[in-house]
């Protein structure tokens, strides 16, 4: 069983992520930037990533500046979202059961897949960390993801972009592979992957089918 992450795994949505909410958060007066949203908070759910920001800063964000930061996001991915390079011709050589299980919210991933036409390749089995108790790092959304499929976690191997996706799934006793093929890499992003606990790096989708066969005959 295969369960994807969404945002930079499948559709190139971290660095319309990022960018946005870093310039909404300086229009607050916190200086911050896109790569520093990248670097210290890729993979884990927005509320929690604006929590701890605003804890940081010592006062709550101007009221709906989050609902403003999303609506904003949404728009973007209407008009500017596309698939990870080489995704879809990935998916097309996949035999095995597939999930996608994503920090996002449950109307921003449902309409990142259909703007980039990846729907159709999971069905109904798209999960959101909106439907379990909590996000990334913890295991929750790879759980109910396994469940659903009627996966022993033990046999599923996840795909992940970022360290707290890769720690979220070793929780849930899964196998990870780190991807760093989204526009938002960095140079350290493969080791971090590998820190987190990812059994190996892909930097293109084109490898993701020959590392598939190799975990299966490992397995």
């Amino acid at each position: 069983m295969i369960i994807f992450d969404c945002d930079g795994v499948l559709v190139d949505s971290e660095i319309l992520s990022c960018e946005t909410d870093a310039r909404l958060m300086r229009t607050a007066g916190h200086q911050i930037t896109t790569e520093d949203i990248i670097h210290r908070f890729i993979g884990r759910p927005k509320h929690a990533i604006w929590a701890e920001l605003a804890e940081e800063r010592g006062q709550p964000w101007p009221l709906d500046l989050l609902q403003k930061a999303d609506e904003i996001l949404l728009e973007r991915l209407r008009t500017e979202l596309k698939p990870v390079r080489g995704v879809v011709d990935a998916l097309q050589k996949l035999d095995l059961p597939r999930a996608v299980a994503s920090s996002s919210g449950v109307t921003k991933l449902k309409l990142s897949l259909e703007v980039c036409g990846l729907s159709d390749f999971f069905g109904h089995h798209i999960y959101s960390a909106e439907q379990v108790a909590r996000g990334k790092p913890a295991p929750d959304v790879f759980l109910l993801a396994a469940s659903q499929l009627g996966a022993d976690p033990a046999d599923c191997l996840v795909i992940e972009d970022s360290a707290a996706g890769v720690t979220a799934a070793r929780r849930a006793g899964m196998q990870a592979l780190g991807f760093t093929g989204g526009r938002h890499t960095w140079p350290t992003h493969a080791a971090r992957l590998r820190d987190a606990g990812a059994i190996d790096i892909i930097t293109h989708m084109e490898m993701l089918p020959g590392k598939l066969a190799d975990w299966q005959s490992a397995a």
